[in-house]
């Protein structure tokens, strides 16, 4: 009996062990990284998801900014690429981290590094200019670039917004003189003279917007606070992009714990917070599931190719 007793004392034992060396996700902070300033949409969404995801798990949820000096969101994608696939770090990342970051010869997101758990956030970015310049539409725009400079302002060279802003101008004829890359483009980006159009979102023009005119938008719609703008799509529909958030995690990341991110997640951009944020801002906020999302970055990859194919020539 008390040899019994020691065997059936021993396997409790290692069932024991065994729990504790496999603890539940999550057992440890997490950490959500955006490549890019605080303050515009993902940032702020991406918050409302960590804050959520600490309440309903009951462990430190942080977001870590990680802008790209205007080289892309690459440096942040990184980390997230180098970490562990045990969910501890989670990127928020824009388009252009799965199409283009294994792409374009950076060692550490080649190959492809990152499965999407879901995109929720469609931005709602634009091509804009000073309201007293002499060009009001594109039309306009491209007309008076073909015999003047003017200088464009974005967030980096191979981002798809700019790319797509850049391919627009070469299908039709012109360019731009000059072009420069920033961490943050704003109303003082024009106001200064830094720029005479600036490629960036509604919501970090937001207080000037009176100011401005809003040349296109590179959505799938029209944006409802500035009807008037076309999208890029209905102008050049060969270049009908949006440009999105989502959260990604290295490919051999399990899928408990994938589960366990998007059920929090798909939840909080529902809620009352992200919802206010959308009336606010115009940002399309939304849920899109992992199969979804993967089919959507495909699509993305095909179409980033034709404006690549584009720019090439």
């Amino acid at each position: 009996m008390k040899c019994v007793f020691r065997v059936l004392s021993v396997i409790g034992g290692i069932i024991l062990s065994m729990g504790m060396a496999s603890a539940e996700y999550p057992d440890k902070p997490v950490t959500f990284i955006v490549p890019f300033p605080p303050g515009d949409s993902e940032d702020v969404l991406t918050r409302i998801i960590a804050d959520d995801f600490e309440s309903t798990y009951g462990v430190s949820a942080g977001v870590v900014n990680k802008p790209g000096g205007g080289g892309g969101p690459f440096p942040g994608a990184i980390e997230v690429a180098q970490a562990p696939g045990d969910g501890t770090v989670i990127g928020s990342f824009v388009i252009g981290v799965p199409t283009l970051g294994h792409q374009i010869g950076i060692d550490e997101l080649t190959p492809a590094k990152f499965d999407p758990i879901g995109i929720f956030l469609t931005y709602p970015f634009i091509i804009a200019t000073s309201k007293d310049s002499p060009y009001q539409t594109m039309e306009e725009l491209g007309e008076y670039a073909k015999s003047n400079d003017v200088t464009l302002a974005h967030f980096g060279d191979v981002l798809a917004p700019t790319q797509v802003t850049k391919a627009f101008a070469t299908v039709n004829g012109w360019s731009y003189s000059s072009d420069a890359a920033f961490d943050a483009i704003d109303c003082n980006t024009l106001a200064s003279g830094d720029a005479d159009v600036i490629n960036t979102t509604l919501q970090l023009v937001f207080p000037c917007l009176k100011g401005i005119t809003v040349l296109a938008s590179i959505t799938d719609d029209r944006i409802a606070i500035t009807p008037d703008a076309p999208t890029i799509g209905e102008l050049e529909p060969q270049l009908n992009i949006s440009l999105w958030n989502g959260l990604f995690v290295t490919k051999d990341t399990p899928q408990d714990v994938r589960d366990k991110i998007e059920a929090v997640a798909m939840e909080s951009v529902q809620g009352e917070k992200a919802m206010e944020h959308s009336t606010n801002t115009g940002a399309i906020v939304y849920w899109q599931n992992a199969e979804e999302s993967a089919a959507r970055i495909a699509a993305d990859i095909e179409t980033l190719a034709k404006i690549d194919e584009i720019l090439a020539n």
